[in-house]
């Protein structure tokens, strides 16, 4: 999962937001797929659930990004465009509610449910100011 992930942020560094939504969502299938492997552990499977909602978040942000550009980068986006924003933004609210504390993680969940829930509220901020930029309503 977290080799999907920094593939998917070298794809942004190298200008391919297309390519870094299909291996974002990726990391999202592996992180539904651990959630489910620890359906019993109930604090273990809600950080997966919030991974794979930061993660499809993430990957509708990228293909709002990608669509725009092969729409011509025409202001105010296409409603496309903006429906993946909304997406993204439902996705990374349910992220953010997830991953928020929880007194019975131990061990190095405790690290990743943290790095999560930063990385979620930082994704706020970029959906925020993509859709200003994109000027959706």
């Amino acid at each position: 999962m977290d080799r999907l992930k920094t593939k998917a942020e070298e794809a942004m560094g190298n200008d391919d937001p297309e390519g870094a939504a299909m291996m974002v969502g990726r990391a999202a299938l592996m992180a539904k797929q651990l959630a489910m492997k620890h359906k019993d552990a109930i604090s273990s499977a809600r950080v997966y659930q919030g991974a794979e909602a930061l993660f499809r978040s993430q990957e509708h942000g990228y293909r709002a990004m990608a669509l725009f550009r092969r729409a011509g980068g025409q202001l105010p986006a296409s409603s496309g465009v903006c429906g993946s924003l909304a997406l993204a933004q439902g996705n990374v609210n349910q992220a953010t509610s997830l991953l928020g504390p929880d007194g019975n993680l131990t061990g190095p969940l405790v690290d990743r449910a943290a790095r999560f829930r930063a990385t979620a509220d930082d994704w706020i901020t970029v959906i925020a100011s993509m859709v200003s930029e994109y000027q959706c309503p």
